[in-house]
């Protein structure tokens, strides 16, 4: 699987786990350089708090397009480590 932004592969992994329709891609599978740490938090009642990434390829912000459960609940172990993708970043 492959997540773009802006024509560039932004995170790549033969290893995702899907849920709920998102796949979810380790850590070590983003492309750093590209990712910025935000401020945004959100609360899942299953999940617990995500926290999230905009991210930056060639001039162009994706603004809070990645999240990740930094300490997922129990229920969510198995995203923990990872980080899913939305607003307009293509999985393929």
């Amino acid at each position: 699987m492959k997540a773009i932004w802006n024509d560039v592969v932004i995170a790549e992994s033969n290893d995702t786990v899907e849920v709920e329709g998102n796949h979810y891609f380790p850590f070590d599978s983003i492309k750093q350089e590209y990712f910025k740490k935000t401020d945004l938090t959100t609360f899942c009642g299953w999940k617990g708090m995500a926290n999230y990434y905009s991210v930056n390829v060639n001039g162009k912000i994706n603004k809070d397009c990645a999240w990740y459960y930094a300490k997922p609940n129990d229920a969510a172990s198995k995203i923990k480590g990872m980080v899913a993708f939305w607003n307009g970043i293509k999985i393929k």
